[in-house]
């Protein structure tokens, strides 16, 4: 069972690294993380998405919620959310494949980025089964480098915001 975790923490240094020292003392499982200052440069916000059993899941929520610098968790559910993920993918691809792999990145909303003479490089965004679907269809060409950010996001409406003066 996977589960998103958003935290909303205290901006200091080392917030990370405890976060990291927590899953690692404790064996925990990290699918990925993501981490970056709001709008408030005062406070960071962390996605955390990680696998387990339902008591495993329980136990890291409780565990993240004791350390310093920890102003909120929340489950991110998938019905009540929205994530994103970012992709930056280079492919092989001389002048006669070009076209066609401009035109799959296009059915997806992707961006060429860069293009050289014999590869490109693509950026997409969106959910893990759109990221998917992009890099199935890129089967037969080769990936020559692959970055992916993570998965990041957000609750929908405004019910769970956290508002600190």
């Amino acid at each position: 069972m996977q589960r998103v975790f958003s935290l909303l923490v205290d901006n200091n240094p080392g917030v990370l690294s405890r976060i990291a020292g927590l899953f690692s003392r404790r064996g925990y499982n990290v699918d990925s993380i993501t981490a970056g200052t709001t709008a408030d440069p005062r406070f960071t916000r962390i996605t955390i998405v990680t696998s387990g059993d339902e008591l495993i899941l329980s136990q890291i929520e409780r565990q993240v919620r004791k350390l310093e610098d920890i102003i909120e968790i929340k489950e991110l559910k998938p019905e009540e959310s929205v994530y994103r993920e970012l992709i930056m993918v280079k492919i092989r691809a001389d002048a006669s494949q070009r076209s066609e792999v401009i035109s799959l990145a296009d059915i997806f909303r992707a961006k060429v980025v860069d293009v050289e003479k014999e590869c490109l490089m693509v950026e997409l965004t969106g959910n893990q089964s759109k990221l998917e679907a992009f890099l199935n269809l890129l089967d037969g060409y080769e990936i020559l480098e692959l970055a992916r950010t993570g998965i990041t996001g957000l609750a929908r409406g405004i019910k769970d915001v956290t508002f600190i003066d």
